[in-house]
């Protein structure tokens, strides 16, 4: 079956473009030009994956991404965010408000591909494995369990808040430090385990998890 794929952009050349690379890909694609008419979609079918500009009129990318991650039936969902800008701040503010991957326009077909590709294994990845012993396994995960070599005390805590699914907010909230400071500290997670987002991070954690590493 194929995956369906949600895409939303008030750029009706560029909702175009994406949908008839992504169809002969073999995805299915429904297109939306604004967020209001994806989340009432929403509400009756869901995507696989949902690729979202950031700019748009009335409810923008950050808004939409702050409305799903609110709502426990699409809080699972990989997001994918693109946009015209690629200041540093503004894709953090992305992260932060739960994309899973960020793209800046222009970008490469075959990059987003990949990142679909990756996103939709993660997923897959976590629905065969999540049983109730895994969940309570990653309840209960300890950094102090596995051998990681080079990471600080406070690097191991954020680690562990991020490997249960916690996002920058809380585990800010969590460990009583801002949230630059839990930015910081999982762009130095990233760089050490040789990971590039947060999704790769967790990922690489769970197989070890698994693994008894």
């Amino acid at each position: 079956m194929r995956k369906q794929i949600m895409l939303i952009d008030d750029d009706i050349f560029l909702l175009n473009s994406i949908s008839t690379y992504l169809i002969s890909q073999n995805f299915s694609v429904s297109i939306f030009n604004n967020a209001q008419s994806a989340l009432d979609q929403l509400n009756k079918k869901l995507p696989d994956l949902i690729i979202v500009d950031i700019m748009m009129s009335n409810i923008d990318g950050y808004q939409f991404l702050i409305i799903i991650r609110s709502n426990k039936l699409f809080y699972d969902i990989p997001v994918i965010c693109l946009t015209a800008k690629g200041m540093t701040k503004d894709r953090i503010k992305g992260y932060d408000s739960g994309c899973n991957a960020y793209l800046t326009k222009p970008f490469d077909p075959n990059e987003l591909l990949s990142i679909i590709k990756n996103l939709l294994k993660y997923k897959k990845e976590i629905q065969d494995i999540v049983s109730v012993s895994h969940k309570n396994k990653l309840e209960n995960f300890q950094t102090s369990n596995l051998l990681l070599i080079g990471l600080t005390t406070k690097e191991k805590m954020v680690l562990e808040l991020l490997v249960k699914g916690l996002r920058n907010k809380e585990i800010a909230k969590q460990l009583n430090i801002s949230i630059r400071s839990v930015e910081k500290y999982v762009s130095k997670l990233l760089g050490k385990t040789s990971t590039r987002n947060r999704t790769e991070l967790a990922q690489f954690m769970i197989k070890r998890i698994n693994k008894g590493e």
